[in-house]
């Protein structure tokens, strides 16, 4: 039986200033539970019976009705467990380090999530979040990585100060409307993508220090979508990197 002080904490979780404060965070289902369960330690797992952990762990077993009281999915599925948002990675500034994705205020833990999985599925290890991008710890976000979460560092900085303090000669590439069609300019293996908000693209400051601008060309000029969801451009854009 789950307690009304876990109920209590669990729902608060949703909220970022409980995470920062517990410094908890919620990851639900099977896949995205035993991702993380490879490489990190929970706090509590609570799953039904039906649940079977994919390696020996501590399960404190709830009934489906309380798995419903405390999920944040409209169908939950099987186990609901916290785990420690982990300490944010040191990020070394070299003149050359892998290709890396640059987040600048991008809002919609959808967009966020699916992001996250695409730096996983395109070998990308690391994602610079600037500060006002969503918390990669809301329940949403984690739920739409997938489980991509346990495998790509997240790191939340000053943006425009971060680009600044980059060597000299450093690729910066942004996705802009006025940009280079990307499909007939050279790329690098190495640098940083940074993806923008997504009504208002970059930031007028991020914008600035972007040196290699490129645009996803639409295949008609009129009469056409105004513009990409920034997680299908961001899709694009690493898979053109990577086939490259």
């Amino acid at each position: 039986m789950i307690s009304k002080n876990q109920i209590k904490l669990i729902k608060q979780l949703e909220l970022k200033k409980f995470r920062r404060r517990e410094g908890l965070f919620v990851a639900e289902g099977p896949k995205v539970v035993g991702d993380l369960l490879k490489r990190t330690k929970p706090a509590v797992v609570y799953a039904t019976d039906d649940y079977v952990p994919p390696q020996p762990i501590d399960v404190q077993r709830i009934s489906d009705d309380e798995l419903r009281r405390i999920s944040f999915l409209q169908h939950p599925q099987q186990v609901l467990a916290l785990f420690p948002i982990p300490a944010q990675p040191p990020f070394s500034l070299s003149f050359s380090f892998p290709l890396t994705l640059a987040l600048d205020g991008i809002q919609d833990p959808g967009n966020l999530g699916t992001i996250i999985r695409l730096a996983d599925w395109f070998g990308i290890s690391t994602i610079i979040c600037s500060d006002d991008t969503a918390d990669a710890w809301n329940p949403k976000v984690v739920q739409a990585t997938m489980g991509s979460i346990a495998r790509v560092n997240i790191i939340y900085t000053d943006l425009p100060a971060l680009l600044d303090s980059l060597p000299a000669g450093t690729p910066i590439y942004g996705t802009l409307l006025d940009g280079d069609n990307i499909y007939t300019q050279e790329l690098t293996s190495d640098g940083i993508i940074i993806m923008g908000n997504e009504g208002n693209g970059l930031s007028e400051a991020v914008r600035q220090r972007v040196n290699r601008r490129l645009l996803i060309p639409a295949y008609r000029k009129d009469d056409t979508a105004e513009s990409l969801n920034v997680a299908i451009a961001t899709a694009i854009i690493c898979s053109e990197f990577r086939r490259r």
